[in-house]
């Protein structure tokens, strides 16, 4: 049995927890714990209000080992996470953190670590086929967050390789002439507009302010939160359209990773991906746009769809990742 932390970085929150890999590298995690990134300097000073709240309740010292995932490409000198302030130096972050040993996965390399030991009752059917993971062959896991998330995993004679990837930082791709105006909007706040400026929680407000521009609609703006309720349920016209073109762009933009790394399975995951399921399987065109690929179509059409159930699914990750990243 191995003892460790398992943190999850993101962009707006982050979570730690106690957890215990068992011999298989199957982790089993202790009680979860979210900070607010912006009210804290650094990653040091959030993980010493973690050991203290840890302390308080009496858990004892913590493990000297971590695995930590964060929501940026990590084999740089100083990681610098894309949606926060905080930069991480690697070489110092076990001194940094009073640590023996750290280990550093991406963010969605942890998750798709998590997706390769999850059962198969926690990997629901969305669209396509129910059939299982390749022997041999890509799975593509993505999933909007405060980015998009993007990683995939490489299956060779039923052995699952992770591989991190950015692919949320790919150019966005008009696909109608509605999708080339808000390009042509998009275009006059950023100089070049990937697809996460649309296919991740904050891409919902920037369709919704172009869309607005496009239509001459005079409209309330929301926080990036007031927006996704507003859009699920319903309630603001506008914030509804802007969601059915989210989930148009997202599906895809799943259905080119999939070509991409091999069309051989997709899974979705993160806390977005569970609020939208229902609108995104009964009524968006998501499914649609994935397997409109031309010559291709047919072949997507075969590639089952699912979604990761799990409710700390990057801390799992993480923890999973400890051994197979020494």
């Amino acid at each position: 049995m191995t003892d460790l932390i398992a943190a999850d970085i993101g962009g707006t929150n982050a979570r730690f927890a106690r957890a215990t890999l068992d011999a298989s590298g199957v982790p089993t995690l202790g009680e979860g714990r979210k900070y607010k990134v912006a009210d804290y300097p650094s990653l040091a000073a959030c993980w010493q209000h973690f050991k203290a709240d840890e302390l308080a309740k009496g858990g004892g010292d913590l493990p000297d080992a971590a695995s930590i995932a964060f929501a940026a490409p990590i084999a740089q000198e100083t990681i610098k996470l894309t949606n926060s302030s905080w930069s991480i130096r690697p070489a110092h972050l076990a001194q940094d953190l009073g640590l023996a040993n750290v280990r550093l996965v991406n963010d969605f390399e942890a998750v798709a670590h998590a997706v390769a030991r999850l059962p198969e009752d926690s990997l629901q059917l969305l669209f396509g086929p129910d059939a299982p993971f390749p022997h041999d062959g890509g799975v593509t896991v993505l999933g909007p967050g405060t980015g998009l998330g993007v990683a995939l995993i490489a299956f060779d004679e039923g052995v699952p390789h992770i591989l991190a990837t950015e692919g949320g930082h790919t150019d966005f791709a008009p696909l109608d002439g509605l999708e080339s105006q808000i390009l042509d909007q998009l275009r006059r706040e950023y100089r070049r507009v990937s697809t996460e400026r649309i296919c991740a929680g904050p891409g919902l407000n920037n369709l919704y302010k172009a869309l607005a521009t496009i239509t001459h609609e005079k409209v309330e703006l929301l926080s990036d939160a007031d927006l996704w309720a507003a859009a699920l349920d319903g309630s603001n016209a506008l914030a509804r359209t802007a969601l059915e073109r989210f989930c148009l762009s997202l599906g895809s933009v799943a259905g080119d990773l999939a070509v991409a790394h091999g069309p051989h399975g997709v899974v979705l995951a993160g806390d977005l991906i569970h609020r939208l399921r229902d609108f995104l399987v009964e009524e968006s065109g998501f499914h649609s746009r994935f397997i409109a690929k031309g010559r291709y179509e047919a072949l997507m059409r075969t590639i089952p769809i699912r979604m990761a159930i799990h409710p700390n699914i990057g801390l799992f990750g993480a923890a999973a990742a400890y051994r197979e990243t020494r």
